[in-house]
């Protein structure tokens, strides 16, 4: 009998909630960042942080994962998900874990819409439960269709 496949996850806190994404997707950790803030962004990307010439989006991920708003963390998990990089901003980065894949469960509620589209497994560890999440998934619940900006602004008339 063949060894179960193993999922290695960088897990981290948001809203007091266990998360995880994989450990290939991640490029570093950043404990400090001095964010840019970007009119007219989505709620939930904070803005953009600059890194060793490149600059990064931010994403807040209670906004993202529709958590209670309180203090944020700053620790920045910097991620490259096909050929870009983004950074969520989470409470407090953890450890590294090491899971059978057969233990990863489908998530309960139903992933159909923001927030919960993103979480693709649920692991039932010794201290609480871990979501999964699909960084990709992040990324396209942050893409919506954009109405034009003067029309934003109520400064179009018709006629």
């Amino acid at each position: 009998m063949a060894a179960p496949r193993i999922i290695r996850s960088c897990c981290f806190l948001v809203g007091g909630e266990r998360f995880a994404v994989s450990a290939a997707d991640v490029a570093e950790v950043l404990r400090d960042g001095r964010i840019t803030r970007v009119p007219h962004a989505p709620p939930a990307v904070l803005g953009l942080v600059h890194l060793r010439g490149r600059i990064v989006p931010v994403i807040d991920m209670r906004r993202q994962l529709g958590l209670p708003d309180g203090v944020a963390g700053g620790t920045h998990l910097v991620l490259r998900v096909a050929d870009e990089w983004y950074s969520l901003l989470v409470d407090e980065m953890l450890d590294v874990l090491e899971v059978p894949a057969d233990r990863i469960e489908p998530p309960a509620r139903t992933a159909s819409e923001p927030p919960f589209d993103a979480v693709t497994g649920v692991f039932a560890a010794a201290e609480s439960l871990v979501h999964f999440l699909d960084p990709q998934r992040i990324m396209q619940s942050l893409a919506r269709p954009r109405e034009p900006f003067l029309q934003r602004q109520g400064v179009l008339h018709g006629g």
